[in-house]
């Protein structure tokens, strides 16, 4: 049987990954970082808001892991992205291509990027995720077995069945990252007001049924509100 968690896949960067130092001193740029994406400023992001992330980590996910890990793919070939994830020693790992890094306008986008992803981890998005695309997919596994479905059909229902699943919660997780993202940017000394901007500038992927992101414009709604509530 396949399980497809589209959202919540584990991306490898093997060969291409530069992983940037937290030991760094605030507003101390990263020599490593520097060298492999030309971006003194996303050290000194990094050092600013891993301190903000890991705290509020600790004191909203009590047991959780909160040592953040972050890493940056260099290969030119890869679009501007950023995610979230988990290494094979259960670690959170964030995330950046270098692309996305260079589109960046200024710190308070690199910052309001990191905090969101951070915040999906501090959030359990991702094992929620995965629990949503394992019912989704056992769901449509017994309806395509029930309707006397071949082999390959319940293969379909399945695939199905977790994208559908796995999508189910993922509008809201992504206004709740941003909310939380705002929160440790603001910590950290950024302006997520002006880190949102970045969203007048990227697709907007609009209110699609099942869609993976919810409108620009609602995220951006959701940045103002919590930055009404923290002021």
């Amino acid at each position: 049987m396949r399980f497809y968690f589209g959202l919540v896949a584990v991306l490898s960067f093997a060969g291409c990954m530069t992983i940037v130092p937290d030991t760094q001193a605030p507003h101390e740029p990263s020599p490593v970082a520097a060298s492999a994406v030309s971006s003194v400023a996303f050290s000194s992001v990094v050092a600013r808001m891993l301190p903000v992330a890991k705290n509020m980590c600790r004191k909203t996910a009590p047991g959780a892991n909160c040592n953040f890990q972050i890493v940056v793919d260099t290969r030119k070939s890869q679009p501007a992205n950023a995610y979230q994830t988990i290494d094979k020693f259960d670690r959170p790992v964030i995330g950046f291509t270098a692309a996305l890094i260079h589109k960046a306008k200024n710190q308070d986008e690199l910052a309001f990027i990191l905090g969101h992803e951070a915040a999906h981890h501090i959030s359990g998005h991702l094992a929620k995720t995965q629990e949503s695309a394992m019912t989704g997919a056992l769901l449509g596994t017994v309806l395509a077995t029930i309707a006397g479905g071949d082999a390959d059909t319940v293969e379909r229902a399945q695939d199905v069945g977790a994208n559908a699943g796995a999508r189910r919660f993922s509008k809201n997780y992504e206004l709740q990252a941003d909310a939380m993202g705002t929160r440790i940017a603001f910590q950290a000394g950024y302006d997520p007001i002006l880190g949102a901007k970045y969203f007048n500038r990227i697709r907007d992927p609009g209110d699609k049924f099942l869609g993976s992101h919810p409108p620009n414009a609602q995220r951006i709604k959701v940045v103002h509100a919590t930055m009404a509530k923290l002021r």
